[in-house]
Formats: structure tokens, sequence, C-alpha cells
């Protein structure tokens, strides 16, 4: 079943022993008197292949005069019906009443037209064409012309042609043109030139996208799906973005649509049904072991938990086993480890802040407004957020200065005593330096009773040499303790070790070293258990090397040797330490390791987590949106946006409130 040279990922499979009349006579028997057998007919038709069921429909026709669709359609009901009835037709035909459905009537399903069209081959576009002209004796490109417009239209036309280039030989200077193309025609260009997106995306090979897309990324800084977000808009831009995840993982793109038909309150039932029937002899297996690594469940279960009754138990068929019991990573998950890690190798990109120095700065101006808005009965809070959510750090420690002069004050006490709550935090949190900033959250982190692993391994892990050697200063001067002894006395194990290791502010800061990549990551793979061959080395000493190899090598060696892991054991490092380790030594690895592959992605996914589902922690999220405000939340904004489908400045702005709302607003500097 599986094109020549290839392996087949489907889930379903040809039965062994085949027999369509056998079939025909059990399913009607399944359908005969009084209620019928779902469980005899579910079993039988999720356990054949679509050219199996085909035959049995041909079968039931010649033994018994009916038409089994028709049968079926009377004895089930519902979304088992569906799914059941979806099953019995031919994958061209299947989509063709999809698509009929998905335009039929007021209004349209966009997202039904840009599944089926973004994620068809060629020859799977020819095949639903001509299907939709045998089933409804019409024209499928004028009926989706008559019923979309704009340059959604075009796109979807373009598709429809089935002509995409199917070469596997890449010209480099095309890619290099491609990519400068796609730049000219969007972010370097006033307005946007639509119709070269849809030339490029709509009409290249898959092989020669992914290295456009590659080289898009080198050029300028973004990937490309961020470029699309600014500068294309509804349903046009939703296509645009299948059509690339497509191109870079059409099973990750399903993947992704089947999680999020079932996440949250209630199921998208039709698109649930409709990639499972789909993909179940084409690609399974693949989406199985993307949607595992990419959400850390299987989709088996994901489904068991979302679904209920004969429904239930025919997806569970179709998805053909549960990928949580055998707890092992997968060949197409760690290819696509493979090329994050080569994309964040390659990647030049600029780190931006949302905070700049303010143009015409006058600090004793400042510090005047400042001082007028505590002055007298009540507070005006929005003065004081004006002015110091749109100062640099370097600024505000002017401000600091004057108004001691000028009133002979101290400012912090002054903003302590006026305001409260978690607008004090956040403001009096900008008026420290960074290294102060973060000294204090530290020692937060270590006094009292308890301590919060969590910002101990935020920060840690997450700021480099110069930013470590800061902080140890700062809290010296503060608390007249050494960091190192805090975290010492205050931590035990490995993860003490690992915290001391960061403290020391001692990691490479020079290239990758090929050689020693590949030895750092066997010491990597000893030690989380995965390589072919046993060490000598003790379990401590490959530890402590592991430990060293993390804690002290340079990023861009690191990306090296997380990609050599790859290729050694066939996991990545990240899934690895996940299922290998436990406690706060996973969890300091792993910020270590995100941090390496990606940091603002990391931030973003922290902020997301603060603020999902009900409550906000508004200690990460104060901690993170001022000590990222000068360095890169600009970027973390954008990977929040890749990453969540919804923008920073949206969440915030739902998830808070007042005036501390207003400041973080403030802060993060625009909506995307």
């Amino acid at each position: 079943m599986a094109p020549k040279g290839k392996v087949y990922r489907g889930s379903v499979k040809d039965f062994p022993g085949f027999d369509a009349s056998q079939d025909a006579e059990a399913l009607y028997n399944a359908m005969k008197g009084f209620g019928s057998d779902k469980e005899a007919i579910l079993d039988l038709i999720t356990s054949r292949s679509n050219k199996q069921r085909v035959e049995i429909c041909q079968a039931y026709k010649s033994l018994y005069g009916k038409d089994l669709i028709a049968d079926l359609k009377y004895e089930l009901t519902g979304k088992f019906e569906r799914l059941i009835v979806s099953l019995m037709r031919p994958p061209a035909y299947s989509d063709a009443k999809e698509i009929k459905d998905a335009i039929a009537g007021i209004g349209t399903d966009e997202k039904c037209l840009i599944e089926i069209l973004a994620s068809r081959t060629n020859q799977e576009i020819h095949d639903l064409v001509a299907a939709y002209k045998d089933a409804y004796e019409r024209d499928l490109e004028a009926d989706i012309v008559g019923d979309t417009s704009g340059h959604f239209k075009k796109m979807l036309v373009v598709l429809l042609q089935g002509t995409r280039e199917e070469d596997d030989v890449v010209s480099e200077d095309l890619v290099e043109q491609d990519a400068k193309d796609l730049l000219e025609a969007g972010e370097l260009k006033w307005g946007t030139d639509e119709a070269q997106f849809i030339y490029i995306l709509g009409r290249r090979s898959k092989q020669h996208l992914r290295l456009v897309f590659d080289e898009y990324l080198k050029i300028s800084g973004k990937p490309i799906e961020r470029s699309i977000r600014g500068e294309l808009s509804g349903d046009f831009e939703k296509l645009m973005l299948a059509v690339v995840k497509c191109i870079r993982s059409t099973a990750e793109y399903f993947a992704e649509r089947l999680y999020k038909a079932m996440k949250g309150l209630g199921t998208r039932d039709n698109t649930l049904i409709r990639i499972m029937v789909s993909r179940s002899e084409i690609d399974m297996l693949d989406i199985r072991e993307v949607f595992r690594t990419k959400y850390e469940k299987s989709l088996y279960n994901m489904i068991k938990e979302d679904t209920s009754g004969e429904y239930k138990k025919a997806l569970l068929k179709l998805c053909g086993g549960d990928d949580d019991a055998a707890g092992e990573f997968f060949p197409e998950a760690a290819q696509v480890a493979y090329r994050m890690w080569e994309l964040s190798a390659v990647a030049k990109v600029e780190l931006r802040g949302t905070v700049q120095p303010a143009g015409s700065f006058n600090d004793d101006g400042d510090a005047q407004v400042l001082r007028k808005a505590m002055k007298g009965l009540g507070t005006d809070e929005g003065a004081i957020i004006d002015v110091l959510t749109q100062r640099s750090n370097a600024q505000r420690q002017q401000i600091l200065k004057a108004y001691k002069a000028h009133y002979g004050r101290d400012l912090m006490a002054d903003l302590k005593s006026e305001l409260s709550g978690s607008l004090a935090k956040l403001i009096l949190g900008l008026m420290l330096t960074p290294a102060q900033y973060d000294a204090k959250q530290l020692r937060k982190a270590v006094e009292g009773a308890g301590t919060d692993e969590s910002v101990l391994i935020e920060i840690m892990a997450t700021r480099n040499n110069q930013e470590i050697a800061a902080i140890n200063e700062a809290y010296q001067e503060a608390y007249h303790k050494r960091l190192e002894d805090d975290l010492s006395s205050d931590t035990s194990g490995h993860f003490k070790r690992i915290l001391v290791s960061l403290a020391l502010g001692n990691r490479d800061e020079g290239p990758e070293n090929l050689t020693q990549a590949h030895e750092d990551a066997k010491v990597i793979a000893e030690t989380l258990k995965l390589a072919d061959v046993a060490s000598n080395d003790s379990s401590d000493s490959l530890e402590t090397r592991f430990l060293s190899i993390l804690c002290t090598r340079s990023y861009p060696h690191l990306r090296r040797v997380f990609q050599e892991f790859i290729k050694m054991t066939n996991h990545d490092v990240e899934h690895a330490i996940r299922k290998r380790m436990s406690g706060d030594v996973r969890d300091a690895f792993l910020a270590i390791v995100r941090s390496v592959k990606n940091k603002p992605a990391f931030f973003a996914d922290k902020l997301y987590k603060s603020m999902k589902g009900a409550g906000t922690d508004e200690r990460t999220l104060t901690r993170i949106m001022i000590s990222r405000s000068e360095i890169d939340l600009f970027n973390i904004r954008g990977e929040f946006i890749d990453l969540f489908d919804k923008s920073l400045h949206h969440m915030i702005e739902k998830d808070t409130s007042g005036d501390y709302r207003k400041a973080l607003l403030a802060l993060c500097g625009g909506e995307d």
C-alpha cells in the first residue's frame, strides 16, 4: 500500500484473508431486524482498508440489491454515523463531500477548504476535482470561485490546479532569489505584494520551499510564519500559514489540527473525523509520533479522554495504538527536532527589547512629574506609569538621583508609600538595576521557609556570564553574603551542583568544536542510558561530565552537541531529559536546553503558563516583563504569537486589570 521505496505509515492496512461477500453478509446481519450490532459494524469497517470497503459496497449491492452506505445512514446516528459513512467513501469522494458541505448554503467553512487544499498532493487534488465533477456534476473551481473572494480565492485556485513542482533537484541560486523576493514582497515593501507570496508558495516544490524558509530566516532574522502574520490577514493569512506548515511537516500540521479539535471545552468532531479518516492510510503513524512529542501525551489518550461510546472505539481503532505505552521517541519526531536545532544554529536573530531610552530625556523634569504625581491627597498612578515605563533602566537611575538632589527625598521610599499591590511590585522592580532586581528575586527564592526552585532555575539558567557576575556583585552588596553560599545552603544534591556551577558564570563563549561535540553527545547519551555501548566510566563520573557540559559549554557548541546527540540516538535531548530525569534537576537541565534552543520561546512559554487557566501567576509575569523589557521582549512577543496563536498584548489585556495592566501593556510595547 505504500508508494514504491517508501515505508507504509498508515494505521489501517489491508485485512488478510479478505472476502468481500463474507463481510457484506456480516454487515447485513449486523443491521437486520430490530436494532443494529454497532460493535460488529465498527470492528469490521475500521479493520478493512478503503479499497476493501469499496469492494464490500459492491458485494453488498450484488447480494442484496441495496446501497450499503444508505443502510448504514439509516441504522446509525450522530457522530458515529458520520465517521462510519466517511470511511466507506473513496478518499477523493470523501474530500469532495467535505468541500461540498463547506461551501453549501449560507456561509463557508473556510477552515475545511484550507485544510484539504493546503495539505493534498498534486495527484490527490486531481482525483478530488474529478470526484467532485462525478458526484455533483459541477466544476469545483467554479464553485470555489463563486463562494470565496480576494487573495484567498486566488491562492485556492492556484492550489486547485495541482501543479506544484515535484522535482527534488534544488537550485541554490533560485532558493536565495525566492527568499529575497519574499522578503522584498513583504517586510521591505510599503504594503504587501501578495501575488509574489501566491506564486512562490503555490508553485515551488516542498524540498525547494523548505530551503527557502531556512534562507529567509537567515536573511530576515525571523521565520516566514511571523512575516506572514505581520503582512497578510484574514482567511488568506490562515491559508498561507497552513501551506507553510504542510511544507515543513504535513504530519505536524495534522497533529496540531487534531490537538486543537480536542483541547478545551467541547470537541470539533467534524475536524476530528475528517483527519482521522483521511490520514488513516497515509501518515497516521507520523501524526501520532509528532503529537506525542509536541503535546507530551498520546493521540490515543486524548481521543480516549475526549470522546465516548462506539464513536470513541472507532476513532481509537483508526488511531491504531497508544504511543504512551511504548515510552520511546520516534523517527519522524527526531527528524523534526534535528531540523529545529539546525535552524537554531544558523538563525541570525537580532534581539530587541520593547523599552528604549527616551529621546530628549530630562531627569529633573521627570523627577518633578513624579513628585507632583505623589504630592497631596491621592496619587496619579497614570503619570507614574507613563514616565517610568517609557524610560530605560539607565534613565531611571538618573531620575532617582535627580529626585534626591531636587527634593532631598528617596524616590523608592515615596513610590513604596504611595503605590500598593501588583503595581507597586512592578514599578519598584523597574527602579532597580537589572542585577539588583535579579539578586532580589534570588534572595526571595531562598529566604524563609521553603525554596522557590522555579525562580532559581529561570534566572540562573538564562543569564550570560556578564549578567551572572553583576548579580553576584549586587547580591553581596545588598545582603552581605555570597550568592553561591546561599544557593549551597538552601539546595542539595545534583540540583545544588547545577546552580553553583551556573553561579560561577564560567560558560565558554567560543564557537563549536565538532570533535568535542561528538564526544560530549556520547557522554550525554551514556548518562541518559541511550548509548549503544556501555561506558567504562562510573555513574558519578558521567553525571559530573554531563553537568559540566550543560553548564559550561558555549551555546553554539551545545547546539552542535544536541544535533550530534540526535544523530547518535534518534532522540531529542529535551525529550530524553524529560523522560529520564525528574524533579528540580530535570527542570534545570530543561531550562538550559530550551534557552540554548530559543531563549525568547522559553520565556514566551513561561509567560503563557503564568496567565493560562484560572488565576494569574503575577510574580512570574512581573519578573519576566521587567527583566526582559530591554533585552528580548520584542522577540518574546513574536514567539508568543507563533506558539499560542494569540498575542502577548491580548493575553495581558484579558488576564490583568487596572493600573497593573496599564503598566504591563506599556512594557509589552504594542499589539502584534
